[in-house]
């Protein structure tokens, strides 16, 4: 691709020109709250939109058929281009064919390109680091930063000719099918040990099993470690000689984080509630911590560190594992921070909190949109505790999933750091697609 063939142009004067249209989600009078349902169709607002993909959760509402019929304007479409709203407002993400048919929500925004540019370039560019920082420094609001249809349309994009675009989305999207590939595989990994937790720790299959004189299908000396007997307990019935104890009695640490000095680069590393998401950690959107100013001194975090987002509805209760570790890190005082007790088996502690998000997410105290969770409450949050050759092997085997799991995150950092680098390279014609697409072909 040759720089002269570039063209800069914005997102108005594209739709201006060719077709399309931005449209805010219904609120107010047009949808309200008491509409919302827990089956239909998922309704995609902000805490739906990452960076570069839609997610569905738990807690996301859904739309009864009967308003997909009312209101069929905001019914997406493949190709559509989700921002959110209100928030994290740099994030934005393409509207993928299985997900055809979701509903805007009321904190979303819908951009619908014209079929003479190619849906995909347009989104990988507006994930770039340029387009992104342009939203953020736009975007209205002195408690909480807001987007408009009309700063989306000033937003300014290349557009090279169509061919071009279309090669530099099919190169960005062979990488985001390999992390795809890799998000599946973890997503398996990550069941298998939740299912053997739930086996032991929840439901106490071997526990039943011996109690019903069938065989716990363990081995003898796994098998051993499990009683014949359920005994009551204010968790309910549990196996009899296991112990329940508040958190903070399974903890040898359980601290906030301190208010970072910023900085734009060295110092270190700051994980903030953005980074914790979807039971991962994700370093790539990590602010940096002047060292200098204050001291990071018992703060550093250890690998298999818990961390749990401790401030905000919609996100106060999000729970993860640091699997990994590649820097030295710190989290600031939004977050909640959890280490295994020495006699407590960190895999057993980590994926039973991770586990426990809806749980914990209710122990928050306060008004709408202060909401905090305190140290004190979290510590108080009762566990069931096993003898501690059961965690253990648990441990063992959940290692041996999770260990994966983990070099198969770092494998997908890799690469969409890769795709981060190659993209304004891509769109300024200082990377040629030729040259892209052999690179890609020798890494990956």
């Amino acid at each position: 691709m040759a720089g002269e063939n570039l063209a800069a142009t914005t997102i108005g004067a594209l739709l201006a020109r060719d077709g399309g249209s931005v449209k805010t989600g219904p609120f107010g009078t047009t949808l309200k709250a008491k509409e919302y349902s827990k089956t239909g169709v998922p309704l995609i607002s902000v805490g739906e939109v990452g960076y570069g993909s839609l997610r569905i959760h738990e807690s996301t509402p859904r739309a009864p058929r009967e308003v997909v019929e009312r209101l069929p304007e905001y019914v997406l479409q493949a190709g559509d281009i989700v921002f959110g709203r209100k928030g994290a407002v740099d994030r934005s993400a393409m509207v993928k064919p299985e997900q055809a048919g979701w509903f805007l929500g009321s904190d979303g925004i819908r951009l619908r390109l014209p079929s003479t540019c190619d849906a995909r370039f347009i989104a990988y560019q507006l994930q770039g680091y340029e387009a992104r920082s342009w939203l953020l420094q736009r975007a209205t609001g002195t408690t909480m930063a807001s987007l408009n249809q009309s700063t989306i349309e000033r937003l300014p994009i290349a557009l090279p000719p169509l061919p071009e675009q279309r090669a530099i989305a099919h190169i960005l999207g062979t990488l985001d099918d390999k992390i795809e590939l890799i998000r599946r595989m973890n997503e398996t990994l990550e069941a298998m040990a939740r299912s053997l937790f739930k086996s032991w720790f929840v439901d106490f299959d071997p526990v039943r099993a011996k109690a019903e004189g069938r065989d716990p299908g363990l081995p003898k000396p796994l098998a051993d470690l499990f009683p014949a007997r359920l005994v009551d307990s204010e968790l309910g019935e549990i196996p009899e000689g296991w112990g329940v104890r508040p958190l903070r009695d399974l903890t040898a640490y359980l601290a906030r984080g301190i208010g970072p000095e910023y900085i734009e680069s060295g110092g270190v590393c700051v994980l903030n509630q953005k980074c914790i998401r979807d039971r991962r950690i994700d370093f790539t959107k990590a602010p940096r911590h002047d060292q200098s100013k204050k001291s990071t001194d018992g703060r550093l975090l250890s690998r298999l560190d818990v961390l749990v987002n401790s401030t905000g509805v919609g996100t106060l209760g999000r729970v993860a594992q640091l699997l990994c570790l590649p820097e030295p890190a710190i989290v600031d005082s939004h977050v909640t921070v959890l280490r295994a007790a020495q006699d407590v088996d960190p895999w057993f502690l980590g994926i039973g909190l991770t586990g426990r998000e809806v749980e914990i997410e209710a122990l928050g105290e306060g008004s709408t949109g202060q909401t905090e969770l305190s140290r004190v409450r979290l510590g108080e949050l009762v566990c069931l505790v096993p003898p501690s050759e059961a965690q253990k092997q648990f441990g063992l085997a959940a290692a041996q999933l999770l260990e994966r799991l983990s070099k198969a995150q770092q494998e997908s950092s890799t690469i969409d750091a890769l795709r981060a680098v190659m993209l304004p390279k891509l769109i300024s014609g200082e990377l040629r697609v030729e040259d892209a697409e052999k690179f890609i072909g020798n890494t990956i």
